[in-house]
């Protein structure tokens, strides 16, 4: 008894440790990436660069403490076409669109559209037999979706353009995180459980998917910064911040992938109730960020879905 409870606290111990440890990056990146498109307004480009630093870093950690022996030459490349290269599309337009974002609505609604992903993620695991089709799930869609309903209704700062792509960007992440365990959890593809490792395959098809459409969106970033009067000191402080922004992201991303292998992609996103709370009373604070009561009430009652669906997983010993 007393070794299985010590496995439990361990276990639990672990959990929270990891947990705790993607909550600090995620919400530091959120707030950084909403001040930095502020003052460089190409998010798409600025992510690409996030891409290209997450595949340096990565590299370079692989090298230091040999990770991971293999290499994509142990995936064939009809395993890698279909598993690696779809998953890395989908990451790189769900965290395209989300920082594009951004540019057009305050945290507090880009957090709370973002916790509908919740929602996608449920529906993409019932139709690749992830998770059982039942009348709960339905339910918990119902709640989720009405709160987020009650949370844009009538809100004083609420912009379509922005809410189109945050929507978008959570649908695009159901997939993701869908694909990501599967793709992390699949014996027959070695190594790629490593988080390191996986983040190391996936940044190249991640660029290649993201740098059409910032090339089309944001194309004149280059004339923008030399004919726009600025001086080499503001170009340095953007390139550096835009590295920056990219090292968080790097531990963004590993946390993520080192909680998903860990746990699962549902674990993920429930993970994330306490986060967007903290996220939402951080944005009204500081960000000064308006919410009306049907807003707040939105927001409870999303935060009641996502736990009805912790509950319901909890009663079954899933």
């Amino acid at each position: 008894k007393t070794s299985g409870a010590a496995g439990f606290f361990a276990t639990a111990a672990k959990t929270v440790g990891l947990v705790t440890f993607y909550y600090t990056f995620s919400i530091g990146l959120t707030f950084y990436n909403k001040w930095m498109f502020k003052r460089f307004r190409f998010p798409l480009m600025t992510t690409c660069i996030h891409f290209i630093t997450i595949f340096v870093l990565s590299a370079l950690l692989r090298t230091v403490f040999g990770s991971c022996r293999k290499t994509t030459t142990t995936l064939e490349w009809g395993t890698y076409i279909k598993k690696v290269f779809l998953t890395g599309v989908a990451s790189a337009m769900d965290i395209g669109l989300s920082n594009w974002s951004f540019v057009f609505i305050t945290v507090s609604l880009y957090t709370m559209v973002k916790s509908s992903a919740i929602v996608f993620i449920l529906g993409f695991s019932v139709l690749l037999r992830l998770e059982p089709p039942r009348f709960s799930i339905i339910f918990v869609v119902l709640l989720i979706s009405g709160g987020l309903f009650m949370f844009v209704f009538e809100s004083t700062q609420f912009n379509l353009e922005g809410f189109v792509l945050v929507l978008s960007a959570s649908f695009i992440g159901g997939i993701r995180w869908t694909l990501s365990q599967i793709l992390t959890q699949k014996q027959e593809l070695g190594c790629l459980g490593n988080p390191i490792d996986l983040l190391y395959h996936l940044q190249p098809t991640m660029f290649i998917a993201l740098f059409p459409l910032a090339l089309s969106q944001e194309g004149n970033v280059s004339s923008s910064c030399t004919l726009g009067g600025a001086t080499e000191t503001r170009i340095l402080n953007v390139f550096v911040s835009i590295i920056v922004g990219g090292a968080i992201a790097f531990m963004l991303s590993f946390s993520e992938y080192l909680l998903l292998s860990n746990t699962s992609s549902l674990t993920l996103s429930v993970s994330g109730i306490l986060k967007e709370i903290v996220t939402l009373l951080l944005a009204t604070s500081y960000n000064g960020d308006q919410l009306t009561p049907l807003n707040w009430g939105g927001f409870a009652l999303c935060i009641f879905g996502i736990c009805l669906h912790v509950l319901l997983k909890l009663s079954r010993g899933e």
